[in-house]
């Protein structure tokens, strides 16, 4: 019950409920469980493109041929980059920066995949980099700090439109928000 209770969103009551569950649960089933975690932390690791998490070298984005390699998408985290993809609109490839800037919490630019993003685009063959950080202090902040870094590289910046509301996460947003905000983008 404590390790359960140390999960995101997952209170005493219901870390006892997923015990008792287990217990009750086949042998087959509750260990599977444990495998399908012990194969999470051992088999899955940042796509050596864009840092979204996958078995293999490059993530399932990366390596289709039908994106749109040109229009990279930069999102805080992977399950922002699902939410997109949720969409079914979206037809770029993305890089994950694996946080935001924020320095009361310890976190730099250093700390985050920045410079691999302006390698990318250095490298050449893009053409827009969209910034769909979450519209929080954090998110507006990391964006414009990158803005900063790329403007001298010459390639189009812009910034998902505002049909997010401010102080939420990309994450909870449904499918036609997401759609909006990424369609009605606009330069920065």
């Amino acid at each position: 019950m404590q390790e359960l209770g140390r999960l995101p969103g997952i209170g005493a009551r219901t870390a006892e409920r997923l015990t008792f569950h287990l217990l009750k649960a086949s042998d087959k089933d509750a260990l599977g469980l444990a495998d399908a975690i012990r194969d999470l932390k051992t088999n899955i690791h940042p796509c050596t493109i864009c840092y979204n998490p996958t078995e293999n070298e490059v993530c399932n984005v990366c390596g289709d041929d039908r994106r749109e390699k040109g229009v990279i998408c930069v999102v805080e985290q992977p399950k922002d980059l699902l939410a997109f993809e949720s969409t079914g609109t979206y037809r770029g490839v993305y890089h994950v920066l694996m946080g935001h800037i924020a320095p009361l919490e310890g976190i730099e630019a250093e700390d985050l995949t920045i410079d691999s993003l302006l390698e990318r685009v250095k490298s050449g063959g893009v053409d827009e980099v969209i910034l769909a950080t979450n519209p929080t202090v954090a998110g507006d902040g990391t964006a414009l700090h990158i803005t900063g870094l790329l403007e001298p590289l010459g390639v189009r910046i812009t910034r998902l439109a505002r049909g997010l509301p401010a102080g939420g996460q990309i994450e909870y947003a449904n499918k036609t928000i997401l759609s909006d905000a990424l369609n009605e983008r606009r330069e920065i």
